[in-house]
């Protein structure tokens, strides 16, 4: 009977601690790219000269093209290899780094974010996948997942820090060269630390499928994005739609398909769904909120980019000290419970932002609660999602988590960042400085940065009435913000608790038919 007995799963030993430790470069890398542009679009746009529809293509590309190459290179890794996709996309990132750093034309610049965000879409879900075979033993897993994550977030958290830092010292192209070294580091190392790993049985890729999952989230995302900036309108309706019927056809497709390209199976199992659905619900309350304090703390606080990089610090060393934390209780606690407790205590953050007043203290105390709230989600979510998967498709589980985080991040700034536009703007036309001209009001009611703009334009008290009304206003934004986040909190709680009597039988069956497949590794 004994001979019967499952083997304990073998534990990762310290090639694969290290190997660990050079997937967090990608993992830095690929976020830190989301946000270090923005500091640098003044500089950026005197050097040149882009229109202003260039302009809106610099900042989105590099998000639109990583959320519609995600789910295709995580099918991709699972066919090819999830080490070869991943050093590949090191080696285009890489290049891609070079050429937007030394663009000479806006154009140029486009391109070069573009083929950085179809090489980031590659390294994400490849190093997920990777990490997923390396560790076995499923607490190390959480663990191994957990710190990857913190990585990735990291690297949201230090794009301020480190583009105010290099802007202060060399031009605008410098952010972009960060990755260069360390990407060397991950190609010197990768393949003699890092396992293959592939499916056995992948069958033919489908290009049809490809086109169409690329299509449905630029087509979604990009109409969301002009319904933020230009209202409801018949264009960016008709983005939204054509997104949405594209989809319903890839759906359908896959349904047909003998090998495709997304598993929809696996949205059967409760734990693969919420954590999914809830990445997208993740990505908007911290993307939105942390669009609202960057702007904060410069425009209202009055602080330079890099000292309110330094105030948004706090948020990363706290989710960080949290999900090593919570990957401990992981052992003891059910992934569900400490999820949904999570989002639960992340209410507070938003409770906080209720109170914020000129000084960063409450805003960066909100801020603070809300990602350390939050954190167990990203961090337990996603090793759920993956876990939740068989070994061979561990490639497209991991794309559908980081497709949701990224579609939500989009979604937050998208339609959080339009709630607050307008709450700002309903704010301005109701307090108005009197004796304020037309040309200048109509400004200072699209956004704050016009207001102080406008304001610099008027004489004496005049001008400084204006901009006390536009920070008031925005003041008032934030507090709307907050009042908004306190019932999403509350529901995303009380859905993820379900997980915890539903997703037992399921996982079960699941981890049966798991096995069956015979997985290809060198």
């Amino acid at each position: 009977m004994s001979s019967l007995a499952p083997q304990a799963p073998e534990r990762a030993g310290a090639r694969e601690w290290i190997a660990l430790a050079v997937l967090g470069v990608p993992a830095v890398l690929v976020m830190m790219n989301m946000s270090v542009l923005y500091l640098a679009l003044p500089t950026l746009s005197a050097d040149l000269d882009p229109s202003a529809s260039q302009l809106l293509w610099i900042t989105d590309i590099y998000g639109f093209m990583v959320a519609g190459s995600l789910i295709t290179m995580g099918t991709l890794g699972d066919r090819l290899g999830h080490r070869r996709v991943l050093l590949i996309g090191a080696v285009a990132f890489t290049a891609a780094s070079v050429f937007a750093a030394y663009s000479t034309s806006a154009g140029m610049l486009i391109a070069a974010r573009a083929v950085q965000g179809v090489a980031a879409a590659s390294m994400a879900p490849s190093s997920l996948s990777v990490i997923r075979n390396m560790f076995r033993d499923p607490g190390q897993r959480t663990l191994a997942i957990t710190i990857w994550m913190m990585s990735f977030m990291g690297g949201g958290a230090l794009g301020p820090l480190v583009g105010g830092a290099l802007l202060q010292f060399f031009w605008w192209g410098a952010v972009f060269l960060v990755a260069v070294p360390t990407m060397a580091l991950l190609l010197a190392t990768g393949p003699f630390l890092m396992p293959e790993f592939r499916s056995a049985d992948s069958g033919r890729l489908d290009l049809v499928s490809v086109a169409m999952s690329l299509l449905t989230p630029l087509a979604i995302v990009y109409g969301i994005k002009s319904l933020a900036v230009d209202g409801f309108g018949l264009t960016s309706l008709g983005f939204i739609a054509a997104g949405l019927v594209i989809g319903a056809a890839f759906v359908r497709r896959q349904r047909r398909l003998a090998s495709p390209l997304l598993d929809l199976a696996l949205f059967r199992i409760p734990s693969f769904a919420v954590s999914a659905g809830g990445m997208v619900v993740v990505g908007i309350l911290l993307f939105g909120t942390s669009l609202l304090t960057s702007q904060y703390l410069q425009l209202v606080v009055g602080l330079s980019p890099l000292k309110a990089g330094l105030w948004q610090l706090p948020s990363a060393v706290t989710g960080t000290v949290v999900a090593l934390w919570v990957s401990g209780l992981a052992a003891r606690f059910h992934p569900a419970v400490l999820m949904s407790a999570g989002a639960a205590f992340a209410v507070l953050g938003p409770v906080m932002l209720t109170q914020a007043n000129r000084s960063p203290g409450f805003l960066v105390a909100g801020s603070v609660l809300l990602f350390a709230g939050l954190t167990p989600f990203m961090a337990l979510g996603t090793g759920l999602v993956v876990g939740a998967a068989p070994p061979e498709r561990a490639g497209a589980a991991s794309a559908i988590s980081e497709t949701g985080g990224e579609l939500g991040g989009a979604l937050g700034i998208a339609i959080l960042g339009s709630v607050a536009t307008a709450v700002y703007g309903g704010y301005m036309a109701d307090h108005m400085p009197e004796g304020t001209p037309p040309d200048l009001a109509g400004s200072a009611r699209e956004t704050l940065a016009g207001a102080l703009e406008a304001a610099r334009q008027l004489p004496g008290t005049r001008g400084t009435s204006l901009a006390e009304t536009a920070r008031d206003a925005f003041t008032h934004s934030v507090h709307v913000h907050g009042f908004i986040l306190i019932p999403l909190l509350v529901a995303l709680a009380l859905l993820t608790l379900t997980l915890r009597r539903r997703n037992q039988p399921e996982e079960a069956d699941r981890t049966d038919q798991a096995a069956a497949p015979t997985p290809v590794t060198d």
